[in-house]
């Protein structure tokens, strides 16, 4: 007998279509979620570790400046501290000025007095002089510059010093002061040459000043010339403490050439100066102290390199003390800029030595 044949089952068919498509659209859905996902990530990730790289740009930069910031820190702390010592010793100077003014407030009445006693002198000098050249008369081996003056045997006067004895020392200032009459001047010619030097204007004054000193004293006379800054030393070698014959015309020659060899330089000490007054043998009878200002340093080396007025003059003080007694001191007095206590000062130490004192004009001798 035939077999029925099986008719097939539509339903079947179609379920298992859609089952399939439904399948496939979900894997095609969580595909396209998956890339899209990758996709965002790595963008994501690209701008955080751009964001990464600019944050550790901005980190070594911060180090960098907070590395210079702590250099400048120090440097400005160190630079305080200098400033804080400099301004500590701008207060001390102003102190020691603030000192010194009222110092000199105290003495400028005693001062004025001196000065006008030393006008009163001078007049009476002058008026002197005066009526001396009216009696003047030439006299062998001194000079028709010179008067002998009646009573006084041993003095000889010469606007207003005091020439004469039988003994007579020159102390000749030689410090770098007598260079120039200003400081910037003395400083500009410190650095020539040593023959430049010698040629300067206000030493060569002071060297003929000497000479004419010596050519005017009586030939019987003893002399001896010591020049002195930080030291004191005779003119020609091998004399120190002697005496040089003025009617010995090697002797003086000697002498004058030995003074026209120096170079002023150093500092002053009137002490060591004043101490050969008493290292001559026989002691001097006159001396003649050439100079331009009060000293800057006493009978040792001074630590610092400047010399405060105060200072000066506690200089000046102490060195007459090295003075043997009872020699009259003869001073010229040399212009220097800057020190105006040294004319009443040396006018005083004249006075009370029964010396004389002059600043001669620019064109003396």
């Amino acid at each position: 007998m035939a077999r029925r044949k099986r008719k097939a089952t539509v339903f079947s068919l179609s379920f298992l279509d859609i089952m399939s498509c439904g399948f496939g659209a979900v894997v095609l859905f969580f595909m396209i979620i998956n890339h899209a996902t990758k996709e965002t990530n790595a963008q994501v990730n690209v701008k955080l570790i751009s964001e990464v790289n600019l944050m550790d740009k901005r980190v070594e930069l911060s180090k960098r400046n907070l590395f210079e910031l702590r250099t400048t820190i120090d440097s400005v702390t160190r630079r305080q501290s200098e400033i804080a010592g400099q301004i500590q010793q701008i207060v001390q100077v102003l102190e020691d000025k603030k000192t010194e003014l009222a110092r000199l407030d105290q003495s400028t009445l005693a001062e004025r007095e001196a000065i006008e006693k030393l006008k009163a002198d001078i007049k009476s000098l002058e008026e002197a002089t005066r009526r001396l050249q009216g009696s003047q008369q030439e006299q062998d081996d001194v000079g028709d510059d010179l008067q002998r003056i009646i009573g006084a045997g041993d003095r000889l006067y010469l606007t207003g010093l005091k020439l004469g004895g039988k003994r007579v020392l020159f102390l000749v200032d030689s410090s770098a002061s007598m260079l120039d009459e200003t400081i910037v001047n003395i400083i500009r010619r410190r650095n020539m040459s040593e023959q430049e030097q010698r040629n300067s204007v206000k030493w060569r004054r002071a060297v003929g000043s000497v000479r004419w000193l010596i050519a005017k004293l009586p030939k019987e006379i003893g002399f001896q010339i010591y020049t002195f800054n930080q030291t004191a030393r005779p003119v020609v070698d091998g004399t120190a403490g002697d005496w040089l014959d003025a009617a010995d015309p090697e002797q003086v020659t000697a002498a004058l050439q030995g003074l026209d060899e120096v170079v002023p330089s150093k500092g002053t000490s009137l002490s060591r100066a004043l101490q050969v007054s008493r290292d001559m043998s026989p002691p001097p009878d006159n001396i003649y102290l050439l100079v331009d200002g009060l000293p800057t340093m006493g009978d040792k080396l001074p630590i610092r390199k400047t010399a405060s007025p105060k200072a000066r003059v506690q200089h000046f003080e102490s060195a007459l003390r090295n003075l043997a007694g009872g020699i009259p001191v003869n001073i010229i007095l040399f212009p220097m800029e800057g020190d105006a206590r040294a004319a009443p000062m040396y006018w005083r130490l004249a006075q009370l030595t029964d010396g004389s004192f002059i600043s001669p004009a620019r064109d003396w001798p």
